[in-house]
């Protein structure tokens, strides 16, 4: 084998796995990056993954890479960002073993990172959860359990890899109801279940019924649901929703965004934005900003606390033809 391809292996080995034990979904995401690379340097060169040597990897090729998950596949510049981010951190690694190419990776490491315009957070308001909620048909099974999901989901605002790792024995239902996981950066976190939430999973275990470690939120199989599969559970009760709920036919909805409708709804029930980081489990108080830039009715309420101007509108005249005329382009 070349260079790369140990290289390669001991990164996920020995630094990703053994040193700092990155979490299962780190591996993975760190994982398709580099399936996605090696896949197109074979398409672009015709040369085998195991045969790579650094110097086939160099800062022009990372570049076209980044550009191709742009352009082609059509990711988002966070996510072109994402990947880079794997990119440098296996060089780095690299550097170590392989100083014969440190002007190579030099380069690579010198690439940056995208600056990508600030979308608006998209949440659900309180039609719009009722409408999604009521759309699962509880006379199924199927049904009973995504009811479950999406009332867990939109009250506690877990992740969605959050949620798919939640066992039975994650929940407790007696006083001072909660429900624990195991968050982003191995962070352990408690987050407190309401009366209404209490109910509806206290009947979803006693049908469920099971061990412990058993998941949560199993497929018919009794297996742990997907990222995939519970996006795919929150896109068709939606498309069910649109049918009493015309405004959902504006918002794309995603496990994501029933994690911003929670925030958005811990914030206009007027909770601190050091409350709502720690709810979400953020790493910063300034990560749960996004949501007071959101909310309009804060920035109305600031507006009608204001003294208004007492300022009288004049009409602009232009003096001259000719400007009136380039005015009025």
């Amino acid at each position: 084998m070349s260079t790369v391809a140990p290289t390669l292996e001991a990164f996920f080995t020995d630094r990703l796995i053994n040193q700092r034990q990155a979490s299962a979904h780190t591996v993975a995401a760190y994982r398709d990056t580099f399936r996605l690379l090696l896949a197109f340097v074979h398409e672009r060169s015709g040369t085998a993954p195991s045969v790579l040597d650094f110097g086939d990897l160099d800062a022009l090729l990372i570049g076209a890479f980044l550009d191709h998950l742009e352009n082609e596949r059509h990711n988002s510049t966070r996510t072109r960002n994402a990947r880079l981010a794997a990119v440098h951190s296996f060089f780095r690694f690299a550097a170590l073993s392989h100083p014969e190419h440190a002007s190579l990776i030099q380069r690579v490491l010198a690439i940056p990172t995208k600056r990508g315009s600030r979308t608006d957070v998209s949440f659900l308001d309180r039609s719009e959860i009722a409408a999604l909620l009521a759309a699962p048909d509880r006379t199924r099974w199927i049904g009973r359990r995504d009811h479950a999901l999406l009332v867990t989901a939109i009250q506690t605002g877990l992740r969605v890899s959050e949620l798919t790792g939640l066992c039975r024995e994650d929940v407790a239902l007696e006083k001072g109801a909660h429900v624990r996981c195991l968050g982003k950066g191995r962070k352990a976190r408690c987050t407190p279940l309401n009366a209404d939430t209490v109910v509806v999973m206290r009947r979803w275990m006693d049908e469920q019924g099971g061990e412990p470690r058993d998941p949560l939120f199993p497929t018919s199989r009794g297996r742990p649901l997907s990222r995939d599969a519970i996006a795919l559970v929150v896109a068709r009760h939606t498309k069910t929703a649109l049918r009493t709920c015309p405004s959902l036919k504006h918002k794309t909805v995603s496990p994501h965004v029933l994690r911003h409708t929670t925030a958005m709804t811990l914030l206009q029930s007027g909770n601190d934005v050091a409350i709502i980081a720690m709810w979400l489990g953020h790493e910063s108080i300034e990560t749960s900003q996004i949501y007071i830039h959101a909310d309009l009715s804060i920035k109305e309420r600031a507006l009608a606390r204001n003294a208004p101007l007492q300022t009288t509108p004049v009409r602009y005249v232009a003096t001259d033809r000719l400007v009136a005329f380039l005015e009025a382009l």
